[in-house]
Order: C-alpha cells, then sequence, then structure tokens
C-alpha cells in the first residue's frame, strides 16, 4: 500500500491537485445542501458579469480570432508541434472526429434547432420581412458557432502542444508563460493558472453534460413520454457518467476514439435523414446564401455589443457573452484535449483543421436543422415550432417531417444515442484533462484520477441543474452562468497564453528551408 503522500507526490501536483479537489467537494457540498442559495448567487453573478463585462468578452475573444488569423499567415506556421521529422499520431479523420466530438458535440444538437427558431421569433433587431429575419437567424448562429469559438482553442491547444512537444515543457496551461516567467511556472503563479483551468474546465462541460441530459430526457419524454424533471435528469447524468467511466477503463484510442468515429457516423446519419426528409432543395438553396452573408458581417458582428439597444443588450447578454463564456471555460479541456491528439501536425495544418472544417461542419449541420425548422415556420399556420422550448425543438421538428412513426421514432432515439455519446466522449476526455491538469502534466495519467473526475464533473452538472431548477425553474441558468464566470478569469490567462507563444515563435524563428541554409 503507497502512503497517501508518496502517493499524491508520484501521481500528482500536490497545490493544484488537492486545493481544485477541495474546491470543488465544497462547491458539490453547498449543492447539496443549500441548492436554493446557490442558484440564487448564480442569477446575481450572471447580471453582473453580462452588465459590466461584456464588453471585454466581445473584445477579447475577437482578438484571439486576430491573433490565431495572424500565426496562419506568418511564417512560423511552418513549425510543427513536436520534431520537424515526427509524423502525426493520429489519421486525419480520426483526429477530425475525436477533435469536433470534443469541442461541440453535445451543443450542436442540443441547439441546432432550438437557436435558429429563436432568433427568427425573437431577433436582436427588427427584420424587413420573415425572408430577411431566417437569414439573419441561421447568420448569427453560424457565428456563435463557427470561427470564434475555434480561434479560442486554438490558442490553448496550440501554445500547450508547441510548448509540451517542441520545447519539452509539461502538457499544462502554466507552461505557456514559460517565456514570461521562466522556471516561476512550478511556483504559485503556475499552480493559480492550472487551478483556473481546473474550474474553467469543470464547469464548462457541467454545462455542456447537463445540457445533454435534459435534452436526453427531452426526446425520452417524446418517445417514451418520461416526465420533464430534474431528478429525471440527474438520473440520466449517472447513467451516461457509467458510460463515461467504462470508456475511461478502455483508454484514450480504444474508448474516446472508438466512441467519436461512431458517433460522427450516427450524426451523420441524422443529418441526412432530416436532409432528405425536409426541404432538400430549399436547404441547398439557403447554405451558399447564409455562408457568404455570414462571412460579409463578420466583422461587424465580431464587435457589435447593442450598447444603444435595451432589447439588443439583453440578448447579447443571453446568447452570445453565454457562448464566448462557455468557449473560454471549455477552452482549456478542449485545448490540452487537442494538443494531446495533434502531436506531429504542423501549426498551419493545426489551424486549418481546427478552424474551418468543425466551422464548415457546423455552418452544414444548423443549416440542415435550423433551416429545415424556419422553412416550415414560414409555410405559416405551424405553431409547434414557435412554442417549442429549446430542450424539445429537435423531437419537434422530426415529428414535423413527412414520415412513417415508425420511422420518426428510430429519428428520435438516434439523436437521443448522438447526444448520449456525446455526453460520455466529453466525460472520458474532460476526465483525461482535468486529471492532466491536476497532476502537472503527465499526458499518461493513471485511470483511477480519471474515474475520479469522470464522477466529480458528473455530479457538478448535476448539482447545477438542480440549483437553476429550484431558483428559477429553468435548469439552464446556473448551468449558463457557470460558464460565463468561470470563463472570465481564464480569458485573461488566454491573453497571456499568446503573448507567451508569440514571444517562443520569435525565440525559435520560422523554420529554414535548405535553399536558405545553403546560402
Amino acid at each position: 500500500m503507497i502512503p497517501i503522500r508518496r502517493y499524491l507526490q508520484q501521481h500528482t501536483n500536490p497545490p493544484v491537485f488537492l486545493l481544485s479537489t477541495a474546491l470543488v467537494l465544497l462547491f458539490v457540498g453547498w449543492g447539496v445542501v443549500a441548492p436554493t442559495q446557490l442558484g440564487a448567487v448564480a442569477e446575481r453573478l450572471m447580471a453582473l458579469i453580462t452588465t459590466y463585462f461584456g464588453w471585454w468578452y466581445v473584445l477579447a475573444v475577437t482578438g484571439f480570432l486576430v491573433f490565431v488569423l495572424v500565426l496562419l499567415v506568418s511564417p512560423y506556421a511552418q513549425l510543427r508541434i513536436g520534431p520537424h521529422d515526427e509524423p502525426p499520431d493520429w489519421s486525419t479523420w480520426g483526429w477530425f472526429s475525436m477533435l469536433f466530438t470534443a469541442g461541440m458535440g453535445i451543443g450542436l444538437v442540443f441547439y441546432g434547432v432550438a437557436e435558429p427558431i429563436f432568433h427568427f421569433t425573437q431577433p436582436p433587431v427588427e427584420t424587413a420581412s420573415a425572408a430577411d429575419a431566417a437569414m439573419r437567424a441561421l447568420q448569427l448562429t453560424f457565428f456563435h458557432w463557427g470561427v470564434h469559438p475555434w480561434a479560442v482553442y486554438i490558442v490553448v491547444g496550440l501554445s500547450m502542444g508547441y510548448f509540451c512537444f517542441r520545447q519539452g515543457l509539461p502538457l499544462r496551461p502554466a507552461a505557456a508563460f514559460y517565456p514570461l516567467i521562466g522556471r516561476a511556472i512550478y511556483g504559485p503563479i503556475g499552480h493559480l493558472v492550472d487551478i483556473l483551468a481546473v474550474f474553467g474546465t469543470l464547469f464548462g462541460l457541467a454545462t455542456s453534460l447537463g445540457l445533454g441530459a435534459i435534452q436526453i430526457n427531452a426526446g425520452l419524454h417524446a418517445v417514451f413520454g418520461v416526465p420533464m424533471a430534474a431528478m429525471w435528469q440527474v438520473a440520466i447524468i449517472a447513467a451516461i457518467t457509467a458510460v463515461a467511466v467504462a470508456s475511461v477503463m478502455a483508454g484514450l484510442d480504444a474508448g474516446v476514439r472508438r466512441l467519436s468515429v461512431v458517433n460522427m457516423f450516427l450524426a451523420i446519419a441524422l443529418a441526412v435523414l432530416v436532409f432528405v426528409m425536409g426541404p432538400t432543395l430549399f436547404v441547398l438553396e439557403v447554405l451558399p446564401s447564409a455562408t457568404g452573408q455570414y462571412l460579409q458581417h463578420l466583422p461587424e458582428r465580431s464587435l457589435q455589443t447593442f450598447a444603444l439597444s435595451e432589447s439588443g443588450s439583453a440578448w447579447i447578454g443571453n446568447w452570445t457573452l453565454f457562448y464566448w463564456g462557455w468557449w473560454i471555460a471549455w477552452s482549456p479541456f478542449v485545448g490540452m484535449f487537442i494538443a494531446r491528439i495533434s502531436r506531429g501536425r504542423s501549426i498551419r495544418a493545426f489551424i486549418l483543421g481546427c478552424l474551418l472544417a468543425p466551422t464548415g461542419t457546423s455552418i452544414v449541420w444548423f443549416t440542415i436543422f435550423g433551416g429545415t425548422a424556419l422553412h416550415k415556420m414560414m409555410q405559416g399556420g405551424n405553431t409547434a415550432l414557435a412554442e417549442a422550448g429549446t430542450t424539445d425543438a429537435m423531437f419537434v421538428l422530426l415529428q414535423q417531417l413527412s414520415m412513417p412513426d415508425a420511422v420518426m421514432t428510430v429519428a428520435a432515439l438516434l439523436a437521443v444515442l448522438v447526444v448520449a455519446i456525446f455526453f460520455a466522449t466529453s466525460s472520458d476526455s474532460g476526465s483525461f484533462v482535468v486529471d492532466m491538469l491536476t497532476n502537472g502534466g503527465d499526458p499518461h495519467p493513471i485511470w483511477q484520477q480519471r474515474l475520479f473526475w469522470a464522477v466529480t464533473e458528473g455530479a457538478v452538472a448535476a448539482i447545477l441543474l438542480v440549483a437553476g431548477a429550484t431558483t428559477a425553474g429553468n435548469p439552464l441558468s446556473a448551468l449558463q452562468t457557470a460558464s460565463v464566470t468561470s470563463g472570465l478569469p481564464f480569458s485573461v490567462v488566454l491573453v497571456f497564453m499568446c503573448w507567451g507563444l508569440w514571444r517562443q515563435l520569435q525565440r525559435d524563428g520560422p523554420p529554414v528551408t535548405p535553399s536558405a541554409a545553403g546560402r
């Protein structure tokens, strides 16, 4: 039996592991003992941050996108994440499947129908016609799920991957500070950075897992009549967390990669079904038009705060600021995970793969699901979709399609299965990342700690769901607050990560070509 002190020294970074564990357990205890009080505090925090720090989120996330684009066209883009002659660890398809299911996953299914409908019925500013409103609804949805979130992920993933696999530093966010503070990354400053990353990851994951549990509950309600209730959602979290635990035991390649690839095919099957059974020609016509308008208005939307519009300010607080906080909170998780699976790729390939492929897939996804819903609504007389909530909009749309009841039931169950596997892969890869954050950056953490963090993630998601439901009757409220709040301090960390990465790239210099070496 290994003494506890020796165990901590061998398998953890004790200050980060012990402090993170203590604070998370205190939070879970607070939620168990006083969920109403926790929910009330969450509401006040959300109002405070969206009122006073919205401008910072807008500027920061836009700045990260500009930084990534500058890197893409710089001479440093030829450098590799790792030794210059090392090939990638995974195939392009396996790599893309893992980074996409970890980076977006549940949210695409949860908001695929609901978000375009909301922006159509309750836009931030009025439009001249229903057609204009539909096009703007898709543009706004693309904006929230397009290049901006992936720019945030790239900053974290590229920084950690470059410093770990090329500079030989631990795979931890604090490593990106090495060009700025040197070996102080192993002291209190580095520990603070990693603890902030732990909380961002846990609360970002809790948001995603909570959304997944709510949507699975909605699907089971639509098919089997299971009640929509917080206790059912907690039970769903427990059940899917058990699946994630099984994946934890199987390991990264056998567990996460296989589940990710399977789920990509299931998600494609669901999208193809809706595309074929829905207004196929309409979707094909809207796709290039909406994409073009998204790109055309991207600079304007990136810096828009609706400072002079009361309705616009409320809209941006509920949507854009929530998303920007969510993506930043998720960034340690997604960034570290995609860094771990991207060894051997060049900076340019990494940026292009992470920026364009998921964005393009998201645009196609939202056009198929959101475009189909908007087409149904513009036909007139369809109140079911207009009255649908975020949790059941996907299943209401499936009921609106012209297909036999048996096929509709299969489609609904397929949607539930896709969300469930997204849930499992997010929890598994999330526990993998949190363990690396708390063990000092070891990319091969022991399974016992991954098991502990997988269970902890599920517990945090359950606590937030219950807190939101008991306070405002809206389980999403506490989940949104968790993301926006945990993302705020880590957004400052991201700014310093950009600075540290750029300074290190300048020190290393661009790769020398054979012709240049000959001169």
